[in-house]
């Protein structure tokens, strides 16, 4: 069973688009979930991960980042890893 991806973005982030992108361009489902103007999800999110800015990536129950560290999984194919 593949894990579930995750998102937790802002609808006018680039960063966030660009990770939607990035998905969208593998054909790889997630769930998306907009918390612009949910205050406590974002400071529980930041507690819980210590990372201050969106987009927040979860792979099942695995924080690994913003944008950047999914695009560095993607280019070293350890993306595809990551979902088994």
């Amino acid at each position: 069973m593949k894990k579930e991806i995750k998102l937790y973005t802002w609808a006018h982030c680039p960063y966030c688009k660009s990770a939607v992108r990035l998905l969208d361009d593998r054909g790889i489902k997630y769930t998306n979930i907009d918390i612009h103007n949910n205050i406590e999800m974002r400071r529980k999110l930041q507690e819980e991960t210590n990372h201050y800015t969106v987009p927040f990536i979860f792979i099942g129950d695995k924080f690994i980042g913003g944008y950047s560290e999914l695009r560095e999984l993607d280019f070293s194919g350890d993306l595809k890893k990551e979902l088994e």
